[in-house]
């Protein structure tokens, strides 16, 4: 049995991460945001004992190597495996680029990377909007958006042939967004959405497919917390950067929606509109239910709702799109809208204390982002000081791969990493190697990230190493969420062979037009020229 199979059997029936869709919140945002290190299985001892041989080994060969870039070499072994025995990213890749840069190079080199990594990695001017989109998105969760936003696009999208899988594509797109958590925005919508797609006759393949890649779009639509550090990692303005994801994902939402709308006029019986509707997920103790028709006063009563959000959102990107603000500055504002949001929404329910928890854990968000990326610096660092950075592209070069090429053997790589990691886990790891690769392979920086964030969310649902799959059938096999139904594991990679060739042709899109990417930061740039001059 493999990692994310034993960790979907650790996880409770009922998740407390989750939010109930009746407008209260119950998602604790920090554990949300980043569940690798409250979620992932403790290993045993066995695993334990291993590890930590292994750890030895690399210590061995690092201080016995004859040249500072085999060194280097033992050192990325070391962080390997202290990742795969669950220690936390930022230690994983901190301590094994101290020890390295010790062994290589010295104290005196030791003493300065410690000295000025955690300032440099972080002291950036434009990785203050970090912590104002975290807060931001805090802020918007415990005010009750999620229902909120669920609820809107069930109604204006219910109406259409696979309308409930296609609106929650779209709330689930704006609610990982909103939060920066894929797996977050799973749980909680998982919860909520599967049971409606079943009472309205969806076949239980469509209905956990449609939650699987419901938030793969999120991490690429501003504000996007990935982004922003890939830019700081990258050291890419974080406007530029923002708005590059922003129609890759729209695009990619849009073609989940188109192709759940092809599966309702060619199988209708998949998404509860052919004969026996009511019953179509493929198993006879699911029960038959009916949902009440909306109407178009309940589709704009529904918008009344969310009234608060749009205001969030015309700030936010408003201000950037007009020069108003900075990316700095738009952050600081939208996160000034959503704390008078939450006030407003919370009256009377101690809103304050709403707000301070958001503070609480936007200040532990942030601080895990920011060890992690000190962490990413320092590794940096090791790559720089031991020769092996020029080293692994050269390594690359020497392959003789072309732009294509490359692109595929990075797809392979992220699949891979996915059993194990995030997609914040992965890029950190990976961005630093990679990056001076990019000028002598023809790739632009800003469409690499892009690229990046998009291929780490699309190994994380990847069967079978994917740990989204798993996390999903842990959720369906609560009989308050699957109806009845049995849902097994096969049923989820099913779904997925359904879905996953809409990535698949998108990344190939992504890749042959690169433009996509750059056409939105071109035209705020241009704009913003324009209205200064």
């Amino acid at each position: 049995m493999n990692a994310n199979t034993d960790l979907a059997a650790s996880l409770p029936p009922e998740d407390s991460n989750t939010a109930n869709f009746t407008g209260t919140s119950t998602q604790k945002p920090t554990t949300a945001l980043f569940p690798n290190g409250s979620r992932r299985e403790r290993p045993g001892t066995l695993a334990l004992t291993i590890g930590f041989g292994l750890v030895a080994v690399c210590l061995i060969g690092l201080f016995t190597s004859p040249s500072a870039a085999i060194g280097g070499a033992w050192c990325i072994g070391m962080m390997l495996v202290l990742l795969f025995l669950s220690v936390p990213v930022a230690i994983a890749l901190s301590v094994p680029s101290i020890i390295g840069v010790y062994a290589v190079a010295g104290i005196p080199a030791t003493m300065n990377i410690v000295a000025t990594a955690p300032f440099s990695a972080v002291s950036d001017w434009s990785m203050s909007v970090l912590p104002m989109f975290i807060f931001m998105g805090m802020l918007l969760t415990q005010s009750g958006l999620s229902g909120k936003v669920y609820r809107v696009a069930d109604h204006w999208f219910s109406w259409l042939p696979g309308g409930i899988g296609i609106g929650t594509t779209f709330a689930g797109a704006g609610l990982s967004a909103v939060t920066g958590s894929t797996i977050g925005m799973t749980y909680a919508l998982g919860r909520a959405g599967i049971p409606e797609m079943l009472k309205a006759g969806y076949d239980r393949r469509m209905a956990v497919g449609t939650i699987m890649v419901s938030g793969m779009t999120g991490n690429l639509i501003p504000p996007s917390i990935l982004m922003v550090v890939y830019a700081g990692i990258a050291s890419d303005p974080v406007g530029p950067a923002l708005m590059a994801g922003a129609v890759p994902g729209i695009l990619l939402a849009v073609c989940f929606a188109a192709f759940i709308f092809a599966i309702g006029v060619a199988a209708p019986k998949l998404v509860g509109r052919g004969q026996n509707a009511q019953n179509t997920t493929d198993t006879a103790d699911t029960p038959s239910s009916t949902r009440p028709t909306t109407t178009w006063r309940d589709r704009f009563t529904s918008l009344t709702g969310v009234w608060g959000f749009a205001v969030v959102l015309v700030v936010l990107f408003g201000g950037m799109f007009s020069g108003i603000f900075t990316p700095t500055e738009a952050g600081a504002a939208a996160a000034l809208c959503s704390l008078l949001l939450c006030l407003w929404e919370k009256r009377g329910e101690q809103p304050w204390r709403k707000v301070a928890e958001s503070a609480m854990d936007t200040v532990a968000a942030t601080s895990v982002i920011f060890f992690i990326m000190i962490g990413a610096t320092m590794l940096t660092s090791l790559l720089a000081i031991t020769g092996l950075a020029p080293i692994l592209t050269g390594l690359i070069t020497d392959l003789g791969l072309s732009r294509i090429g490359f692109l595929l053997v990075l797809i392979v790589l992220y699949i891979v990493m996915g059993m194990f990691f995030d997609t914040l886990s992965m890029m950190l790891l990976t961005i630093p190697i990679l990056l001076p690769t990019l000028e002598t392979m023809g790739v632009s920086p800003l469409w690499f990230g892009v690229f990046v964030v998009l291929l780490g969310e699309f190994a994380m649902v990847t069967p079978p190493v994917g740990i989204i799959p798993y996390i999903v059938h842990s959720i369906a096999k609560n009989p308050e969420v699957n109806l009845g139904a049995t849902v097994t594991l096969r049923d989820i990679f099913i779904s997925l062979l359904w879905f996953l060739p809409v990535v698949v042709v998108f990344l190939v899109l992504l890749v042959a037009v690169p433009g996509m990417t750059e056409w939105l930061p071109d035209l705020i740039s241009r704009t913003s020229g324009e209205m200064s001059g």
